[in-house]
């Protein structure tokens, strides 16, 4: 893949773009297995699964630089130098084709990009993601509420010429930190969800989801997890914990007419989210979904015969995995961070790993995404 901001400089997210990405594939499975040994045998890894290389990006989190008349979309760094990457070649073309408008649109709104340096002006970051359909949720990030009205007053050109979208927010981020948004975000749209289909199961994100940036591969990890439900030693019926369900991922797609999901996520967004999508799902009654912290409330819970992680990248800790190890007949453990997989795994010597495989969520990059299937030695 070709990408010009990288040939120049002004842009590194992209660590290994110059290395071939059939070598990405193989340094990535090997760098995974050589931290996963002494935990993972290797006689258990399945083959790496590979992503398409470019347009596999269905989130795009774009600082703004620039001025409100010409605003710059892409990376803003401290010195306030801009550089804009609305042709990036490892986004999704829905999103790429929307950002012209977006640009358009800001101007016309006259949101005047925040300056790093001076701490003033209002639009910070624009986030768009887009959904297999085409369909787009799109975040404004601003300072605070000054231009809201002027959002509002142009948002109906900005749904004519991106039809597509149909959620939008004006998204409050009133310090000056290093983060990319904020807790409050103002519905603009009547639709306040994002309908995902993937495959079978449609999940809905609200727009401050946590979901895969890469749909396909997070659908290829789902339907992987499906297939190991028939070499797990599961009862009939089963009873599964998806902890860290955020919105209901791993749950949807593992309850069935003998297998009863409960999913807990401390986000209550998420868990409506994931309950909506219970019911389109047609699952609702298999599916239970709480707002809790994941820790505390298995605490009191009664016994799983499969209990499936999708922790952030600390791991699930010393406290949970010495839990599993006690109590899970299975687990399926997915982490994007191989170091504390590895670290967490070393506290279950009571399970054995019968299945690893490791996933190209991000290309271009070092990092990966690991499923690893345990069950009770």
């Amino acid at each position: 893949m070709r990408c010009a901001c990288f040939e120049l400089g002004t842009c590194r997210s992209c660590t290994v773009l110059d290395t071939p990405y059939p070598q990405q594939l193989a340094d990535k499975d090997a760098r995974v297995r050589s931290q996963l040994a002494g935990v993972v045998p290797p006689d258990v890894f399945r083959e790496i699964v590979a992503s398409n290389p470019v347009h596999f990006r269905t989130r795009a989190k774009l600082a703004v630089g620039g001025t409100a008349a010409h605003p710059i979309l892409g990376i803003v760094r401290p010195d306030g130098s801009a550089t804009d990457i609305r042709l990036c070649p490892i986004h999704n073309r829905h999103i790429t084709d929307a950002l012209p408008a977006i640009a358009r649109f800001i101007a016309r709104a006259r949101l005047t990009p925040y300056d790093l340096t001076t701490r003033r002006g209002e639009l910070k970051y624009v986030h768009v993601t887009a959904a297999p359909n085409g369909e787009l949720l799109v975040r404004f990030v601003l300072r605070s509420t000054e231009a809201e009205a002027r959002i509002r007053k142009h948002l109906a050109s900005l749904l004519a010429d991106v039809p597509a979208i149909r959620v939008a927010t004006l998204n409050l981020l009133p310090v000056h930190k290093a983060v990319t948004e904020g807790e409050r975000d103002i519905l603009l749209t009547d639709e306040h969800l994002l309908a995902m289909p993937l495959g079978d199961v449609t999940l809905h994100l609200t727009p401050a989801s946590f979901f895969q940036t890469n749909t396909a591969i997070a659908q290829a990890l789902y339907g992987r997890a499906q297939e190991l439900l028939g070499a797990l030693p599961l009862p009939t019926p089963a009873r599964i914990y998806d902890l860290y369900c955020g919105v209901g991922g791993f749950a949807l797609h593992l309850a069935g007419v003998d297998r009863h999901v409960t999913g807990v996520e401390i986000s209550e967004p998420a868990i409506a989210a994931a309950q909506y999508s219970a019911e389109v799902n047609g699952v609702a009654d298999r599916v239970e979904l709480i707002a809790a912290d994941a820790w505390q409330w298995l605490a009191t819970a009664p016994r799983a015969d499969l209990v499936v992680v999708n922790p952030p990248r600390r791991g699930i800790g010393t406290e949970l995995a010495g839990w599993l190890n006690e109590h899970a007949p299975a687990v399926l453990y997915s982490s994007c961070n191989a170091v504390t997989l590895a670290k967490d795994l070393a506290h279950m010597p009571n399970l054995r790993a019968m299945s690893a495989q490791v996933f190209d969520m991000f290309p271009h990059t070092t990092h990966t995404e690991t499923l690893v299937a345990l069950v009770r030695r």
